[in-house]
């Protein structure tokens, strides 16, 4: 079976084509130059490039595998959470290719398609705690099965990869932050007394991060360590030689970030006593402070950990094509009237089941 996904949910264009569960070809552009002037990803530009890059990328996946979409059977594209304009960008093409081929119309939660495209690295044990860390969310489920899932904690204020971005922009590192705060902190230790790590005298599952963003600010104003000029591609070596206290700063914040996230997943372990495996997934995976601290998280519970490769952990459309595979088998598809859903609202389970 042929699956093709398109992933335009936020400032990422991605198209990929699987057989079955085997990649047979994958094109992502990223928008970070572009964004990166503004600080943070402007939705309107952002749409615009999506509209220029899909029909591009799409002749490329084909060029490469040699395989047109007459040939494809399932279209799998993100239908949500996102920035609206960005997704519709996306239903456009996709709804375009099922009118011209006939294909299969397969709308794909962008969410649960990051936790899902870890079993391309390894089979899921289930039940399964799926841990998402994303620009947009940080949430807690407990997965039954691939699409039996339930939100046990989610984030109440900034996720955890817009409080990274935002603690970059006060420090004036470019857009995306959070990778140049991780590489930062990895040339230093951390000051575990620095920062707080916010949101834990309680017993619920949920998060906020504005408390910690708050903390980082109100450092930097007694501490000048953030940069004069804004540098669009900054050596990291240089700067942290030239900069040892900023670089100490990163770390620690680095270091409150993932044991909040530490402490919380534990506590969801210790009431999920059924999990057979922990997933960690979303773009802040890729953070090399948080892989560490889940490893040793999984170690200390003896849970099988699945973390997968960096180049999953981002938005690709690996996931929503394997997600979009995974529907179509079972008979879920949609019709011509399938809808974006922007972020901040539910996604609805809204299939045709033909099986």
């Amino acid at each position: 079976m042929l699956t093709l996904g398109i992933e335009t949910s936020c400032d990422e264009t991605g198209v990929a084509l699987l057989e079955n569960e085997r990649i047979v070809s994958q094109r992502i552009a990223s928008q970070e130059s572009l964004h990166s002037l503004f600080g943070g990803v402007v939705p309107e530009l952002a749409s615009r490039e999506h509209l220029r890059l899909l029909p591009l990328l799409l002749e490329a996946v084909e060029v490469e595998s040699q395989i047109s979409c007459n040939e494809v059977h399932n279209i799998a594209v993100a239908r949500g959470p996102g920035l609206l304009g960005s997704l519709l960008v996306g239903l456009g093409m996709a709804k375009g290719c099922v009118l011209g081929t006939g294909a299969n119309l397969v709308g794909v939660n962008h969410l649960i398609a990051h936790l899902l495209v870890s079993q391309l690295e390894e089979r899921i044990k289930f039940p399964a705690l799926g841990v998402l860390v994303s620009g947009g969310h940080t949430q807690i489920y407990m997965m039954h099965s691939c699409f039996d899932t339930r939100l046990l904690g989610r984030t109440l204020d900034d996720a955890m990869g817009e409080a990274f971005d935002k603690t970059a922009k006060l420090l004036n590192l470019p857009y995306p932050g959070g990778k140049y705060i991780d590489e930062l902190a990895a040339l230093s230790k951390p000051d575990k007394t620095m920062f707080p790590c916010p949101y834990l005298d309680n017993q619920n599952l949920d998060f906020s991060f504005s408390g910690l963003k708050t903390a980082m600010s109100n450092f930097l104003k007694k501490n000048n360590l953030s940069l004069s000029v804004l540098d669009p591609s900054p050596d990291i070596q240089t700067l942290a030689r030239e900069n040892p206290d900023l670089s100490k700063l990163c770390a620690s914040f680095n270091w409150s970030m993932a044991n909040t996230l530490y402490t919380k997943v534990k506590r969801a372990l210790s009431r999920e006593k059924e999990v057979q495996t922990l997933l960690v997934a979303g773009g802040v995976a890729s953070n090399s402070c948080l892989r560490e601290t889940m490893q040793q998280l999984a170690q200390e519970l003896a849970v099988n950990l699945i973390l997968p490769r960096r180049s999953l952990c981002t938005d690709n459309a690996v996931m929503i094509a394997y997600t979009g595979y995974l529907l179509a088998q079972q008979g879920y598809t949609h019709d011509l009237s399938l809808e974006g859903i922007p972020r901040g609202k539910p996604i609805p389970w809204d299939y045709n089941n033909s099986a």
